[in-house]
Formats: C-alpha cells, sequence, structure tokens
C-alpha cells in the first residue's frame, strides 16, 4: 500500500470507530442483531473500566492545565482468524465496548468492512446528524440578539 491508501484507510477507520463509539448502546446493539453474524472471538484485554484525564487550554492557546477526570471503557478481541480488534468509548458499557471491538476486527476484511459501513455505520451517522439538526433548532430558537442604541449626544 502507498502512504495515501494508508492514511485513507486509517482515516476511514478512525471514522468508523468515532461514530460508534458516539452511538448508545441500545442503537448499536440494534444494528447489530440485524446484521446476523456471530463470530467466535477471544477477549484479549477487557472490557475495563477506568478513567483518563481531561487537559485544556485557557482561551484555546494558554499553557495546559487538568480539566477534570472522564470515565472510560476499552477492550481488546481477537477473532477465529486472527484478526484483532480495540474499542475505547467514554462511559461504563462494557458490551457495547466489546461490540466496537468486534466490529473492528470484523472490518479487516473488505467485503466485511463495507457491509458494516452500509449497514451498521451509515445508520447511526444518519440518526446521529437528525439529533444534532434538533439539538441545533431548539438552541437557535432560543438564540436572542442584543443590540445597543447610541444616543446622538456622544
Amino acid at each position: 500500500m502507498t502512504e495515501t491508501s494508508d492514511s485513507v484507510t486509517f482515516n476511514a477507520r478512525q471514522e468508523r470507530l468515532s461514530a460508534l463509539a458516539c452511538a448508545s448502546g441500545a442503537d448499536l446493539l440494534d444494528l447489530w442483531a440485524r446484521l446476523g453474524i456471530d463470530p467466535a472471538c477471544e477477549m484479549v484485554r477487557g472490557p475495563e473500566t477506568g478513567l483518563v484525564a481531561l487537559r485544556g487550554r485557557m482561551g484555546g492557546g494558554g499553557a495546559p492545565f487538568n480539566f477534570g477526570e472522564a470515565t472510560v471503557t476499552r477492550a481488546t478481541v481477537r477473532l477465529e482468524n486472527g484478526a484483532v480488534g480495540h474499542a475505547i468509548a467514554l462511559g461504563r458499557d462494557r458490551r457495547k465496548v466489546k461490540l466496537i471491538a468486534i466490529l473492528d476486527a470484523l472490518a479487516q476484511e473488505p467485503e466485511m468492512e463495507s457491509k458494516i459501513e452500509a449497514e451498521i455505520v451509515a445508520p447511526l451517522k444518519a440518526t446521529m446528524a437528525e439529533r444534532d439538526a434538533k439539538r441545533r433548532a431548539e438552541t437557535a430558537a432560543t438564540k436572542v440578539d442584543f443590540f445597543t442604541m447610541v444616543r446622538g449626544e456622544d
């Protein structure tokens, strides 16, 4: 593979894992059930829950500081064919993270990758886009425009 195709593959995987991690566990489980597969897998690590430090910068460019911590769960699985999948997501949903790791491992085969993209990732992205649009509309409805009137004697 060339460097360009490697970066495209990496970006596709990154987008897929991001969409899966941002999805609700119930939505993900529902779409997984529709896929109709149940591969045998071995848990290499986890699922395990822990904390990660969150860093921030004042004004976006200042010195970094510790903002707080977030709970995350991670898992690594190995399928029968030797493919290894990894997952990490905010929260404590172990079943969701295990499922994401399995999907990551399955997506290493090109035909399975396209099936996962079409039947799981695309519907999740559409659902998230609808939720975002609804949230934006609700927020826009509460927008208040302030203005200042200038007196003529200044």
